[in-house]
């Protein structure tokens, strides 16, 4: 079967593959590469990636792409899914004989439910790593040989085995050459990146202990696995001999420092490269890493620093210390590393003085950037069955009618109203500080593109706050 890797239209500007925290549409224009469903789409012949948010395709554009394949793979999300399946029944209509599949978090850990709900639509979901099980389905092996999926035969639900993680990932292909062959570079924008970036994945898996996040609880899991590093180098070169568009290359494992010694080892072959690079990272990373890193051309770090009150840290499990979030903070300054924090509010324990504290914390930082997100309970995260179990989940939608995240949380003392209306408290007082306004002033001043991107940005976040202050957050 010829197979259509794609990223379902949703809604405007909607960054469905920032994952481990949250989808949604965002404050500032941000995409994130489909990057899980390029792996497959290099391993089998006459496949393609649509990836509707980012080139801007509605249904019937996808639809019409559609037809020409026999099988349509789709990542889908907890917040996205009824939509999801809604144009796998498009699909369906216009052509019944198409494979529909539904992969991603969501259906790995509800595979019965969601196949429930897409009864007649949805034929197959892939729990997990879906690439050798999309491989195998396309090759036309007897569904009940595919393990790690789940599937209706004679109008029951069949489950066949669990697919063990992928231990060797060198084993897989090259995602640069897919995004070059279907994907509009140009396109994919984080606003704290230089752009046009491209992302790879040196590692899957992360061995932190966050109840929150999603991606390591219930898709890429808690053990780290790595690429080796002459695999990473391999790729990384040939992004920069075939994609020369490219001004900084991202690392979006879940933590690149979760094994120090294999980003030192990355770090050493990327450094005759002399390319600029991000990475996600821990608050608790040394020093000496950084500075290594730092020296083979690391510019920039986004860091989860979640909360400004030391319990609220215990409680979520983050396994990193305010004094060490400060001492991060201090040695990317004396390296010279740009650092773009995220913070979340309403996670457990949080009250009005652990918000002012956060906001306190953040701006005492004094880093490049910030995320302010709302705690979302997803299912299959630990955080999700404690929110059931204590009751503090007021609603099932995580989005509003136009994308934009929604507070689900309602704790006793602490309702879904003020949670929602923390997170433009927060960026009111980080970014409207006089000191953030007089350094923006002053790079838009000496940086003729640094002022037309932050104009831009600026006026991105004012629509979006409208829009946001418009809907509410309500549950």
């Amino acid at each position: 079967m010829k197979p259509l890797f794609l990223n379902p239209p949703t809604y405007e500007d909607f960054d469905g593959g920032a994952g481990a925290r949250y989808q949604a549409s965002r404050e500032v224009t941000s995409f994130w590469y489909p990057t899980w469903l390029c792996f497959p789409a290099g391993m089998i012949p006459g496949s393609r990636v649509v990836d509707a948010p980012v080139q801007r395709l509605d249904l019937d554009a996808c639809l019409a792409i559609a037809k020409d394949f026999d099988m349509v793979v789709m990542y889908t999300s907890t917040p996205t899914l009824a939509l999801d399946i809604e144009t796998a029944r498009r699909i369906k209509a216009q052509k019944p004989a198409t494979v529909t599949v539904l992969t991603g978090p969501h259906v790995t850990v509800l595979p019965e439910e969601s196949l429930r709900k897409g009864e007649g639509v949805i034929d197959v979901v892939c729990r997990g790593e879906f690439d050798y099980s999309t491989r195998e389905l396309c090759e036309g092996r007897e569904w009940e040989r595919v393990n790690g999926i789940s599937y209706w035969k004679e109008g029951k639900i069949q489950h066949t085995p669990d697919r063990a993680p992928i231990q060797d990932l060198d084993a897989l292909p090259f995602v640069a050459p897919v995004y070059k062959r279907d994907l509009p570079i140009a396109e994919y924008v984080i606003p704290h990146f230089k752009n046009p970036y491209v992302s790879i994945y040196s590692s899957r898996g992360c061995p932190s202990k966050c109840i929150y996040c999603l991606w390591p609880q219930t898709f890429s899991g808690r053990a780290m696995r790595t690429r080796s590093p002459q695999n990473v180098y391999d790729e990384v070169k040939w992004i920069v001999d075939n994609i020369p568009e490219m001004r900084e290359l991202s690392f979006d494992d879940d933590t690149f420092t979760a094994d120090r010694k294999h980003a030192r080892e990355v770090a050493a072959k990327l450094k005759p490269l002399g390319i600029s690079w991000t990475i996600n990272a821990r608050a608790n990373c040394d020093y000496e890493t950084l500075k290594i890193m730092r020296e083979a051309g690391l510019r920039h770090v986004v860091v989860g620093f979640e909360s400004g009150n030391e319990q609220i840290l215990k409680n979520i499990k983050k396994g990193v210390t305010k004094q060490q979030a400060i001492e991060f903070a201090r040695n990317c300054k004396k390296l010279g590393l740009s650092v773009h924090g995220a913070f979340i509010m309403g996670l457990p324990g949080e009250t009005r003085e652990t918000i002012r504290e956060t906001i306190e914390f953040a701006k005492a930082l004094d880093i490049n950037s910030i995320q302010a997100s709302l705690a979302s309970p997803y299912p299959g995260t630990e955080f999700w069955d404690l929110c059931r179990k204590e009751g503090w989940i007021a609603s099932e939608s995580y989005i509003d009618d136009t994308g934009h995240q929604m507070c689900v949380i309602n704790y006793p003392h602490l309702s879904n109203k003020e949670i929602f209306d923390a997170v433009e408290l927060f960026y009111d007082k980080f970014y409207f500080r006089p000191k953030y306004i007089a350094r923006s002033i002053m790079k838009m001043i000496v940086d003729g593109e640094e002022r037309r991107k932050l104009l831009k940005e600026g006026k991105q976040y004012l629509e979006y706050m409208k829009k946001r202050k418009a809907a509410g957050g309500g549950c």
